[in-house]
């Protein structure tokens, strides 16, 4: 898994590409921080297709699992899903109502909302 160093309008980010293979595990979030720290970003944009294959399950952990290694390093991750794209489990709805209370997950519909939500709570501006 690859990863660039974005920089616009004075946001650093590590992002994934669309095309590229999934994580293989929850364990290759170590990855995404690694890429982070080595960037001097403090925010990662993922799209779907680089999680995990049951991600988007909540029942097989992974979600949690990721979610909490990039929280022990402070990474804020915003995941470009566009609606139909990925088939979520019922309790996936539930889990990102209660992220709304933190400022650390997301999932939008396109990158430029993804971005602009990841400005809004690292304090750049444009």
């Amino acid at each position: 898994m690859s990863f660039s160093v974005v920089e616009e309008g004075g946001l650093r980010v590590v992002e994934g590409h669309p095309d590229q293979p999934p994580m293989a595990s929850p364990d290759d979030a170590g990855r995404v921080i690694e890429a982070c720290l080595s960037g001097r970003a403090r925010c990662a944009l993922l799209y779907a297709s680089n999680l995990t294959s049951r991600f988007f399950d909540l029942s097989s952990g992974e979600a949690g699992a990721v979610l909490q290694k990039l929280r022990n390093y402070g990474v804020r991750l915003a995941v470009v899903c566009p609606p139909g794209s990925v088939r979520v489990s019922s309790r996936f709805g539930e889990m990102l109502a209660e992220e709304q209370r933190r400022p650390y997950f997301r999932v939008f519909d396109d990158r430029d909302a993804a971005r602009a939500w990841l400005r809004s709570v690292s304090g750049a501006s444009e």
